[in-house]
């Protein structure tokens, strides 16, 4: 006669098949947080060249069909652009790390400048609807792409040396969001820049995240920034006109606001999974508009196809794996709070971008890291990823000094229970 079960077979067999999920995720996080110096600093770089190499090649394609006949004159500017972001990018990746606070402060004050001109004075430019360019003779660039630079290094300085003290609302409130974070977003908004706000607004909370505010206070900033965001849409006719757009409700002539976004899906549907072929693109003769900017995502859909778009999208996941190796192997707060506030603008920017395209947001005017033509915001993406080459330049240096062997023994998981020893 059999006896009735207890229920401790399957109480084991719940608990090992927790044990073997609680290996994996481990070994996943191991993963990422693993790693040495040299393949740190190989798998930045080596993400950046690559995007910044198929971004050169993808603004050659989209403006190769210009009517004035100079099919090389666009990609040949952004060239120029791209060495002076390499020449930058090693320039920040060689100077000693002690300085990039100051470096911060710097730039904070020369994009606060900068910004102050494009909003009130006769150097500001004004494109697209927004005025966020600055035109000093024949150079012409965007304050906004170094504000960002500069609240990340100043940010994550001002951040580091509250140290304790960053839990009280007072101290993480002054000085970096009032004057400091609130102040350049308000010079980028009077422009008239909605879409570089938001990714300051990223940028800003993903510092105060990793310096480790309450999240009390992140709800209650989100919902103020969706009330605001919600506000500057109503309350400007076409930003309003790129909502209704978005849902659909003012497309029922050819050149309405929907065409650009109908465009996009056209040329990514039309790609297939092989794509059509690079260089092929039918969409780019002058079916979409600034197709070389914020919309040359879908020209890669078009031409690489499906493969295309992954490709981009696991160069950035390469970019982020690279960068939060660096960050995990650092015991120094600055270090974290830049590597993570580079992710946010980086990653977070391009998230948006390709939302965007794809018709999950509204059109909001940013650019894809990188690849989308600008030479001000590829310099300074490119000097952005020179300060975390620094930190893992100066990683290496440390993992192959003697003297300094006794900080290079292997860090603690995150993840790994802390256990006290007898």
């Amino acid at each position: 006669m059999q006896t009735a079960s207890d229920g401790s077979a399957g109480r084991a067999w719940r608990a090992e098949r927790a044990q073997r999920r609680t290996r994996r995720i481990r070994r996943l996080w191991d993963f990422f947080e693993g790693g040495n110096p040299y393949t740190n600093y190989w798998l930045v770089l080596g993400a950046t060249f690559a995007l910044a190499t198929m971004g050169l090649t993808m603004v050659l394609s989209s403006t190769s069909v210009n009517a004035d006949g100079q099919a090389f004159t666009t990609a040949s500017r952004q060239a120029v652009w791209a060495a002076i972001g390499v020449i930058g990018m090693f320039a920040m990746s060689l100077v000693p790390t002690r300085w990039m606070g100051t470096i911060g402060w710097l730039l904070m004050i020369l994009s606060s400048v900068l910004l102050l001109l494009v909003a009130f004075s006769p150097l500001g430019h004004t494109a697209g609807g927004s005025t966020n360019w600055i035109r000093i003779g024949p150079v012409q660039g965007q304050p906004s792409e170094l504000a960002k630079l500069a609240l990340v290094l100043w940010g994550a300085a001002v951040l580091a040396r509250k140290g304790k003290l960053i839990r009280h609302f007072t101290h993480w409130m002054m000085p970096f969001v009032a004057p400091g974070a609130l102040a350049v977003l308000v010079l980028v908004t009077a422009g008239g820049d909605l879409g570089t706000s938001v990714i300051i607004i990223v940028l800003v909370g993903a510092l105060l995240f990793a310096a480790g505010v309450s999240m009390r206070y992140f709800l209650i900033a989100a919902a103020i920034a969706a009330a605001a965001v919600a506000a500057l849409m109503v309350i400007t006719p076409y930003r309003m006109m790129r909502v209704n757009a978005w849902l659909g409700t003012n497309c029922d002539l050819p050149q309405e606001p929907c065409y650009q976004t109908e465009q996009g899906l056209y040329a990514l549907a039309s790609g297939g999974f092989w794509g059509v072929g690079l260089g092929q693109s039918r969409q780019k003769w002058a079916y979409i508009p600034e197709v070389e900017n914020d919309f040359i995502f879908t020209i890669i859909g078009e031409e690489l196809g499906l493969l295309g778009t992954l490709l981009v999208l696991g160069l950035f996941a390469v970019l982020v794996v690279g960068i939060f190796r660096i960050a995990a192997a650092s015991d120094e707060r600055f270090v974290k709070f830049v590597c993570f506030g580079i992710v946010a603008w980086l990653v977070g920017q391009a998230f948006i971008n390709i939302a965007m395209v794809t018709g999950i947001i509204p059109v909001v005017g940013v650019p894809l890291p990188f690849i989308s033509y600008g030479g001000s915001a590829l310099t300074c993406a490119m000097l952005g990823v020179g300060v975390v080459l620094n930190f893992a330049r100066r990683q290496r240096i440390d993992a192959t000094t003697p003297n300094r062997g006794a900080k290079a023994t292997r860090k603690r998981s995150t993840l790994a229970p802390l256990t006290k020893t007898a």
